[in-house]
């Protein structure tokens, strides 16, 4: 016996009730929670928080920890499975499954691209699956091999999953502006790929990433410049501290002034969570808003003036 449920939205630790609110806003119902997962039995819905979503969930009834395997094996090979309940029985069923690749990933890389479903124990006999999830790795957490020895902080592994996503990143011959650089943790994410970064803020630069072959630096606010009188550039970064709004604007005027290729920030958020300024983020033609694995209370936007114009 199967039956159709509506979607699945997994939160991200800490930010499960940013998650709700959002989704309340959409009109969308939560029939219940199972951990940090909002049930849904509602068609699925565009959820900006959702550290990742399961958009073609099933519910099936199953016998045996076998019929279990065989259901998630006769519909696909790669499997993401949600520890919830029923933790032994489900230790079994996934040790019964071909194994998912989730090695650390030594960026620069892609994000994965092969099919990668989720599933989870409702009950011993209650199993909840979805063939189609919105996040590319499992459980929705991108692992990369760090360097703790360069970076000043670990700031860059948000521009490292940012550009997994994007499927693309800053090489050598492209031009970028890191908005807000200081103390350079995305600047020598950059530098570190061998495109040549301007770093702007009022704080200097870490010493050791101010020193790296391709990095300047110009001592201005990220929100004096005028995008109209800078030179194109390939690459916009920003991981500024800065309101949602305001940060809106300064994203609006450079789209507008067609100066950047690609535009790639953070928007930091306080409480209450400027759920009206996401919305307009995303609103903006050829961008995406996400919660990465390693934002905080945080969304990421993406932009491509390539996607506008096709």
């Amino acid at each position: 016996m199967t039956g159709p449920c509506g979607a699945a939205y997994l939160a991200s630790e800490g930010n499960e009730a940013v998650l709700a609110e959002e989704l309340a806003r959409r009109g969308v119902a939560v029939s219940g929670w199972l951990g940090r997962l909002a049930l849904s039995p509602d068609p699925p819905a565009e959820a900006f928080w959702a550290l990742d979503g399961w958009t073609m969930p099933e519910l099936l009834f199953i016998s045996s920890i076998g019929d279990a395997v065989s259901a998630l094996r006769d519909r696909q090979r790669n499997w993401s499975h949600h520890p919830s309940l029923h933790h032994r029985r489900s230790s079994l069923i996934a040790a019964r499954l071909p194994p998912v690749k989730a090695a650390p990933l030594r960026f620069p890389v892609a994000a994965p691209a092969a099919p990668l479903g989720a599933w989870t124990l409702l009950a011993p006999d209650r199993l909840l699956l979805s063939t189609a999830k919105t996040s590319p790795f499992p459980g929705g957490i991108a692992r990369f091999h760090e360097d703790r020895t360069g970076p000043p902080s670990r700031a860059y592994l948000k521009l490292w999953e940012a550009c997994a996503r994007l499927r693309a990143w800053p090489r050598p011959g492209e031009t970028c502006l890191d908005l807000g650089a200081s103390p350079g943790g995305w600047t020598w994410a950059i530098a570190s790929l061998g495109a040549t970064v301007t770093a702007v803020d009022r704080a200097p630069l870490d010493p050791q990433v101010a020193g790296m072959p391709g990095v300047s630096f110009r001592s201005d606010s990220a929100f004096g410049l005028d995008p109209a009188r800078e030179p194109p550039v390939d690459w916009l970064f920003s991981d500024v501290v800065a309101y949602p709004a305001r940060l809106l604007a300064l994203v609006r005027r450079w789209i507008a002034a067609g100066t950047a290729r690609r535009i790639v920030c953070t928007v930091k958020f306080q409480d209450p969570t400027d759920h009206d300024a996401a919305d307009a983020f995303a609103a903006i033609p050829g961008a995406r808003l996400l919660h990465l694995s390693h934002n905080k209370h945080e969304l990421t936007f993406l932009w491509c003036r390539d996607v506008t114009s096709s």
